[in-house]
């Protein structure tokens, strides 16, 4: 047995499965979007078994992506649990054999709720086929088990077929980034979506500011103080001037002259990147990695007249898990 060879043998297969699925999509996929849109209710997906893992992952994406869901579980349905179903909802089935006892059972209940059924099947001709409203051929030739039992390729082309039902929806629903950070607060999706600057930035008396007519000591003493080994430079009006940076200083070191008594603008960088308040902290720090002819690790923020505001570091990114 060539252990690498199998692996690629099960890809490929389950590759050739999805790319077969594709001529099979008509107009009942389309109908079956249109009716999820319309509906007012929720999406309730079921299936049993290795079905219901898939089922439980698509109504996860679902959720996640703008189309309201929730998962059934038919052996508890038939037990309470379809008291969570109503006339306008929208059952998502999933069965490979479209003969799943567990959810034949609850198809009576389901028709005299009044919800509408979607079936995913393996077999057009099942009893679950017959009985949807909508159905969608998810059909494969043979598993990828070389026992042609364990559901592999079938269980691909079903998880495959509901993510393509989800991304459809979301972009029907014209479903924005700024609403899917909103599902996802917790994560480093949350945090890349709707971290601002503003939120981590140092500012008020953490900010490290000085005049345009202080000396390069100045500066020095300041980025001591304030810690974030950088200090902006503001004209009279308060606007941006300068950067200076601790790799300033060390390169004022190197001249062995009394480089302390420099006017700071002797040494700053002059018309420095800069990002302001309201913008994604994600984007600053694509700035600081971008920047050439090396990297920066703090960047001056200003509002809509160019006053400094504040001052955003490398280490309050990471710190953030902003990557």
């Amino acid at each position: 047995m060539n252990i690498l060879e199998e692996a690629k043998d099960v890809l490929h297969q389950e590759a050739q499965a999805i790319e077969k699925l594709m001529p099979t999509l008509d107009q009942r996929f389309v109908n079956a979007v249109t009716m999820i849109v319309e509906s007012p209710g929720r999406v309730i997906v079921t299936g049993m078994g290795k079905s219901g893992h898939i089922a439980r992952k698509v109504s996860a994406t679902l959720s996640s992506t703008g189309t309201p869901s929730i998962f059934l579980h038919p052996a508890e349905a038939i037990h309470g649990d379809l008291g969570m179903v109503t006339v306008n909802d929208i059952i998502l089935a999933f069965s490979n054999s479209g003969e799943t006892v567990e959810i034949l059972n609850i198809l009576p209940s389901l028709k005299r709720i009044g919800a509408k059924l979607i079936a995913v099947v393996g077999n057009m001709n099942s009893t679950l086929a017959k009985t949807a409203d909508i159905v969608l051929d998810a059909t494969v030739e043979k598993e990828a088990c070389p026992l042609g039992l364990a559901p592999t390729t079938s269980t691909t082309v079903a998880l495959a077929l509901g993510d393509a039902l989800a991304v459809v929806l979301l972009s029907v629903h014209h479903f924005t980034k700024d609403q899917f950070a909103v599902f996802h607060p917790g994560g480093a999706l949350g945090r890349k979506l709707l971290l601002t600057v503003a939120n981590v930035m140092h500012k008020g008396i953490d900010n490290p500011v000085i005049g345009e007519d202080s000396t390069v000591q100045d500066a020095l003493f300041m980025m001591t103080e304030k810690g974030l080994g950088a200090v902006a430079v503001t004209a009279e009006d308060g606007t941006l001037a300068g950067l200076v940076t601790d790799g300033d200083v060390r390169r004022g070191l190197e001249t062995g002259s009394n480089f302390l008594q420099w006017p700071v603008d002797a040494m700053m960088t002059k018309n420095p990147r800069r990002i302001s308040s309201d913008k994604l902290a994600a984007e600053a720090l694509h700035i600081m990695e971008k920047n050439q002819p090396r990297p920066i690790t703090v960047l001056p923020v200003v509002d809509g007249d160019n006053k400094v505001i504040g001052m955003i570091h490398l280490t309050d990114l990471l710190r953030q898990g902003v990557v």
